[in-house]
């Protein structure tokens, strides 16, 4: 069965995100300075073939561990869907 996977990936809340810092001081000069504490990250979609979704859960949380995300400063969360 194939499924499809929508992964985001971003920076741990305790770090501090540069690239959102400059992006919400940005956002000032633009006169929205109503939008503050932007966060910048990633987002990942894939397709897997798979057994089941139990399996398809597991092998992407493995790639995610493996390589999507750097596990020290990042942090992942994922939805599964059936094709």
């Amino acid at each position: 069965m194939k499924y499809f996977a929508d992964i985001n990936v971003m920076p741990m809340k305790a770090l501090l995100d540069p690239q959102g810092k400059a992006v919400t001081g940005s956002m000032r000069n633009l006169g929205l300075a109503e939008i503050e504490n932007i966060r910048i990250g990633k987002h990942i979609t894939l397709e897997i073939e798979a057994p089941n979704k139990e399996i398809a859960t597991a092998k992407i949380d493995d790639a995610c561990k493996k390589l999507l995300c750097n596990q020290i400063m990042e942090f992942y969360e994922f939805e599964l869907r059936e094709a």
